[in-house]
């Protein structure tokens, strides 16, 4: 049986209730920008000691077209042996997402915490693949908080501007 709106129309045909209605769509995920460099091979593959291994992790976002917003999640993963570099590997992963009709206090929430979380498992799969063909173990990226980094960066941002509101002399 038919979901009814009230005017003999099943609910999903009322392009008046879709027009309104929120909006979030997963367009497509793919592997925007990839780089791996083993600058110091093959000598380092003889090294006995264990790398060491420094992760930093961006997340953007930018608007495509009306109601459409590409976010991206990049990591830098080097790995030193001593003061060598095994590896320096670098992804960027991207969702293309349909974004309309939201609340805008919920826009950003949206762009900095839910899109990353889709994206990301792409990201860890492809830097663990990629590092894998150079013959060594690969590296399993950590999972990510981006709740907890949302809120970081909005707690940092919120201590900038009241910075310069502090500094601000008064007449």
């Amino acid at each position: 049986m038919a979901d009814n709106n009230g005017a003999g129309q099943p609910a999903g045909n009322n392009p008046q209730a879709a027009a309104t209605g929120p909006v979030f769509q997963l367009q497509r995920c793919y592997l925007k920008d990839a780089s791996l460099e083993l600058p110091n091979s093959p000598r380092i593959f003889l090294e006995q000691q264990a790398p060491s291994v420094d992760v930093q992790l961006e997340v953007g976002n930018s608007s495509v077209m009306e109601g459409i917003y590409e976010v991206v999640v990049r990591v830098t993963a080097t790995a030193k042996v001593g003061d060598k570099v095994l590896f320096l590997v670098e992804g960027k992963q991207g969702g293309i997402f349909e974004i309309r009709n939201l609340p805008k206090e919920q826009f950003e929430p949206i762009v900095g915490i839910v899109c990353p979380n889709i994206v990301y498992p792409y990201l860890r799969a492809n830097v663990a693949d990629l590092i894998s063909r150079t013959g060594l173990p690969p590296i399993h990226l950590a999972e990510i908080n981006f709740e907890a980094l949302y809120q970081q960066r909005l707690a940092q941002q919120q201590a900038q501007a009241a910075v310069p509101a502090a500094a601000a002399p008064t007449h």
